[in-house]
C-alpha cells in the first residue's frame, strides 16, 4: 500500500515537474527575422483545434525561429500554431504572451494576438520597451492542416 503510494507521488510530481522548454530572443534577432515581412507577405493557413475545429488565419512566413537555449546556443524552433511568444517589457516588467505564428513588427512595435478563439483582440507594445523575449511550445494540440 505505501510503496503504491510512494510510486504514485513519484509519478504525478514527475508529471507536474516537467515544463516546456523556453528559449531566448535577442531583440534584434528578432526584428532581423522580420525585416522585410509585411502584410504582402502573409500567408493563410487552416488550423486544427484540440477537437479537430477547423480556423483559418493569414499567419507570417517564419518557418523556423532562431533563438538560444539557456546556456546561449543558438537553436532553430520549428514554427507552428502552439508556438507562444512570451514579452517582457516597461518598467513595470509586465508580460504578454502572444501566438508567434500571429505577430507582426514594424518598425517601431510588435502587434499579436492573444487567443485562438477571439482572433480580434490584439495587444502592441513598443519594441523600445522590451527586455526579454522568450518562446516555447506550449504544447497545445494545434496543428496546421495543408491547404
Amino acid at each position: 500500500m505505501i510503496k503504491n503510494l510512494v510510486i504514485t507521488f513519484f509519478i504525478l510530481g514527475r508529471l507536474f515537474s516537467t515544463s516546456c522548454t523556453s528559449y531566448l530572443i535577442p531583440v534584434g534577432s528578432l526584428k532581423k527575422q522580420f525585416k522585410n515581412i509585411d502584410s504582402t507577405d502573409l500567408r493563410e493557413v487552416e488550423m486544427r483545434g484540440p477537437y479537430g475545429e477547423p480556423y483559418f488565419y493569414l499567419a507570417n512566413p517564419i518557418d523556423t525561429i532562431k533563438c538560444k537555449d539557456k546556456a546561449g546556443v543558438w537553436y532553430g524552433l520549428i514554427n507552428g500554431p502552439s508556438i507562444e511568444i512570451r514579452f517582457t517589457y516597461g518598467a513595470k516588467k509586465r508580460k504578454t504572451v502572444f501566438y508567434f505564428d500571429r505577430i507582426y513588427l514594424d518598425e517601431y512595435s510588435v502587434t499579436g494576438v492573444q487567443s485562438r478563439f477571439l482572433p480580434d483582440i490584439r495587444k502592441t507594445i513598443p519594441l523600445d520597451s522590451i527586455t526579454k523575449i522568450e518562446v516555447q511550445d506550449g504544447m497545445k494540440k494545434f496543428r496546421y492542416v495543408k491547404l
